[in-house]
């Protein structure tokens, strides 16, 4: 009898896995009739999250994020500049999303994936206008030398919501930096400094004498919410995003203010009433999120 009911339960698996995969749309909408998802999870309710920083020793600043089995690496590289002309007193940052293989069958080898350089351009216009950082605590000595932060995010798993993700792997990655110590040579040229330098006495003063945290003003954190008929669905899947095509992406600051919204594509919204729903859900999500990186940043102070 238990054989019998363990085959029956094995048949109505395979029906339903079958069901999935020839009607996805049918499979994820009659789960919407319940209010509830596939995996589980409330509409409105995003991933579990978690996020480690220092993930890469030889990194001036890194941390490894995931949201669900969506994963990014991120990892900081400082190197001394010659500042531009337009702005003598300002460092800068320059910010690469890379998309490798592994992360999805539906990247190719040796053909990059559209969507990393359009992620790597909406990296950089959210942490620019964010005035996260300022740049010109990234100067060292006026229309001379500056610090130019080379920021790479690598997507290793890519099952949904890939800007929010890498958004928050990059601002870990900044609240773990530390900046190397430089200092004059004798040319008058900015060098970096070895931690076994700075043990010894050096005969020019360190322009910073030793290594130190960037400030941050407001960290921008973002949610990406998926449209459907009258449902709004919180941090979608990859599976989510490829048969619905109303996507919106909220980025807030810890103040809770909205930075920015993107929606690529998909029909025109006819209610601003479903903006504010999604906002109000960015604001939970932004409060998550905070608590998720003030953890990890005091499980690193205490290691």
């Amino acid at each position: 009898m238990a054989a019998a009911n363990g085959s029956s339960d094995l048949s109505s698996e395979m029906e339903v896995d079958a069901f999935r995969r020839l009607f996805p749309l049918r499979f994820h909408e009659h789960h919407l009739l319940k209010s509830v998802r596939p995996d589980a999870r409330k509409l409105g309710s995003a991933r579990d999250t978690t996020l480690a920083l220092g993930a890469v020793a030889s990194a001036d600043g890194s941390a490894l994020a995931k949201i669900g089995s969506t994963t990014m690496l991120a990892a900081i590289k400082m190197e001394v500049m010659t500042p531009i002309v337009e702005c003598p007193d300002e460092g800068s940052i320059a910010i690469e999303f890379h998309m490798p293989p592994i992360c999805s069958p539906l990247v190719r080898p040796g053909r990059p994936a559209e969507a990393a350089s359009v992620i790597s351009k909406q990296l950089s216009d959210t942490i620019l206008s964010s005035g996260m950082i300022d740049l010109k605590e990234l100067c060292l000595v006026g229309g001379k030398a500056a610090w130019m932060a080379y920021l790479d995010i690598y997507c290793l798993d890519a099952d949904g919501a890939l800007f929010d993700t890498a958004l928050l792997s990059a601002v870990a990655a900044f609240s773990h930096l530390n900046i190397p110590v430089v200092s004059l040579n004798d040319d008058g040229r900015i060098v970096l400094v070895s931690e076994d330098t700075v043990r010894l006495k050096l005969e020019k003063e360190p322009v910073n004498t030793e290594k130190r945290k960037l400030k941050l003003n407001s960290l921008p954190f973002s949610l990406t919410c998926i449209l459907h008929k009258n449902y709004i669905l919180a941090d979608p899947t990859a599976e989510e995003e490829s048969i619905m095509e109303t996507i919106v992406t909220m980025v807030l600051d810890s103040s809770y203010q909205l930075v920015s919204l993107n929606k690529p594509g998909g029909p025109v919204l006819s209610h601003t009433s479903v903006i504010q729903d999604c906002i109000a859900l960015a604001r939970r999500r932004v409060k998550e999120l905070q608590s998720v990186l003030n953890e990890a940043i005091s499980d690193m102070e205490v290691d």
